[in-house]
């Protein structure tokens, strides 16, 4: 973090808020979505109900004695906020605790048969197989003929913009994934971000920490198929959630289904799948799935290991509004304030690809933010409406 004196860390015990809208608006609709969803017994559907309770009115319980990551959050905070309201703590620690617990409820950590059983799944599928993601499939027929860098930077873009499809996001903001893209980016460093990855014999490393699955999950393993097939990279490690998160944070589970999805389709978009799951079995695609990228810490506080990894990269992809939260830490920063700065701690060349679903913004010009908040008040920074590339090198 830069040495100017941290802004204030992002809580939602402020009513009208975003993240008190999503504590007491947002999660509630999570916890009715998952019990319409799945038909889960009445032991589980209890511990729902429990915690739809508890999420809303009460104060943060913790883990069983016997849960297999007690001593994860021991180190991530947990004695400090068992017994606070969720309202009153930092936002992205309440969020994250709040998911650890909704799958404490279905039993996805508890031996029996709900073990392992994701219950965002199904709306993970619904979206997937949606006539929508065939349209964009079949949209990758007319990139074939054009120049290789025009068609690398629409691939880039629509990794970029795929995750308005988010579905966290989509329950509080309605048709928010059919709206307009907006006509520019309120920060472009994609030039930077090509200088790092230029075609080469040799290649380099690409880690990308991947955001959500289904129709945004699917353009990252396309930029990346991009990349490897033009050189540009010669292995790509992509970072996954270790367990279901924050709705639709993709897993391993959801790449493979995301790989089904572009092998079974027509044309170009069966072409790539066969490109990226060659390169899994042949060890150029590599899947992570790190405990550190389901907590709730910034990335400035990664364990040794995951520092190491991301400093043997040639460049680290940080995708979607969660990660950028992560990677520039969860305060409501003044926007002008530098993204090198916030980001000079990251042990190599780190990009952000986002689009704005949250309070969370730094690295704009003066006139840019001056336009935005002119034109539309706060909302520019939580309409997923506007998206950046931002790149350290």
């Amino acid at each position: 973090m830069p040495d100017t004196a941290p802004a204030p860390v992002l809580r939602a015990d402020r009513p009208g808020s975003f993240p008190h809208g999503v504590l007491a608006e947002r999660h509630p609709a999570i916890i009715r979505q998952v019990q319409e969803s799945i038909p889960y017994d009445p032991e589980r559907r209890r511990a729902l109900d429990a915690l739809l309770a508890n999420c809303t009115e009460g104060v943060v319980e913790p883990l069983p004695a016997d849960a297999p990551d007690l001593g994860r959050w021991r180190d991530w905070g947990l004695a400090d906020h068992v017994g606070r309201p969720w309202f009153d703590l930092p936002w992205l620690w309440s969020e994250s605790y709040f998911y650890r617990q909704l799958l404490q409820a279905t039993g996805y950590f508890t031996p029996g048969p709900w073990q392992g059983i994701d219950p965002f799944r199904p709306a993970k599928l619904a979206e997937l197989d949606a006539p929508q993601t065939d349209e964009e499939l079949a949209a990758l027929d007319a990139l074939g003929d054009r120049p290789a860098d025009e068609r690398s930077r629409a691939l880039l873009h629509g990794s970029l913009w795929g995750n308005r499809a988010d579905l966290s996001f989509r329950l509080s903001a309605e048709g928010a994934d059919t709206r307009a893209a907006a006509p520019g980016l309120v920060a472009d460093d994609s030039e930077t971000l090509w200088s790092l990855l230029p075609p080469s014999v040799a290649g380099g490393t690409l880690c990308l920490v991947a955001d959500n699955a289904g129709r945004e999950l699917v353009p990252d393993l396309l930029l990346i198929a991009d990349l490897l097939d033009r050189g540009r990279i010669a292995r790509a490690v992509l970072h996954l959630k270790p367990h279901p998160y924050y709705v639709s944070d993709a897993t391993t589970a959801d790449v493979l289904d995301a790989l089904r999805r572009l092998t079974a389709a027509p044309g170009t978009a069966a072409a790539y799948g066969r490109r990226l799951w060659s390169a899994m079995t042949d060890g150029r695609l590599t899947l992570r799935a790190h405990p550190f990228s389901g907590g709730p810490l910034p990335y400035a506080e990664m364990p040794d290991d995951l520092r190491a990894e991301f400093a043997a990269a040639t460049l680290t992809v940080v995708k979607g509004d969660l990660n950028y939260r992560r990677l520039v830490g969860d305060r409501r920063w003044p926007p002008t304030t530098p993204f090198a700065d916030l980001t000079a701690y990251f042990p190599g060349p780190v990009a952000a690809l986002r689009t704005l679903k949250s309070e969370v913004i730094c690295g704009l010009d003066a006139g840019t933010e001056a336009a935005l908040t002119a034109a539309e008040g706060e909302h520019w920074r939580t309409a997923g409406t506007h998206a950046l590339i931002q790149v350290r090198a």
